[in-house]
């Protein structure tokens, strides 16, 4: 992919907001300069007036160094908080006021990240944290607080996050029978 594709992948996903055109070009730029150390120090610059507009300017908190697959779509984008080791499957929609990231545990230490895997569509308002997997497939609920890993191909909603719907898959029922006895 060269780099003209590379900065413009998420184009298409962001045909009804102006501020993901805006904000995912942008994103793209940075994700790849932060990839070469020696572009890191030749266009630092560009990396603080990066973090300066969409945290500052545009209320989005997006590290350039979060692992996104292509075709990530942005409604509103506000309010949006993306914990740095956050890792996003292809296709997937945020929407405003969303923040995915870690837990403070009892002990003072933080867990890990979430996984959100491909196709995942990512209410307003919804809090995913905690060291788990959301599957592919996932429609997470608006305001819904997930924090245990959701299987493929399931609606949650709600505080906690529960299953309100599937489509089950043979090798699946196993993780949904989990999901739903915890």
């Amino acid at each position: 992919m060269n780099l003209f594709s590379f900065i413009f992948q998420d184009w298409k996903s962001n045909k009804d907001s102006q501020k993901g055109r805006l904000v995912m070009p942008f994103f793209r730029l940075a994700n790849f300069i932060f990839k070469n150390k020696a572009l890191r120090y030749l266009f630092f610059p560009y990396l603080k007036l990066y973090r300066f507009i969409t945290d500052f300017v545009m209320g989005i908190n997006m590290p350039p160094y979060i692992e996104v697959g292509e075709g990530l779509a942005l409604y509103h984008g506000q309010g949006l908080i993306l914990h740095p080791a956050t890792r996003i499957g292809k296709n997937c929609t945020l929407r405003h006021t969303t923040t995915i990231g870690i837990k403070t545990l009892a002990d003072g230490s933080h867990s890990a990240c979430p996984v959100i895997g491909n196709n995942v569509d990512v209410g307003c308002h919804s809090v995913i944290i905690g060291p788990i997997t959301i599957g592919d497939n996932v429609v997470i609920g608006a305001g819904s607080v997930v924090i245990k890993s959701v299987p493929p191909n399931c609606v949650v909603a709600g505080n906690p996050a529960r299953i309100i719907s599937r489509r089950e898959m043979p090798e699946e029922q196993g993780m949904v029978e989990a999901f739903m006895a915890s």
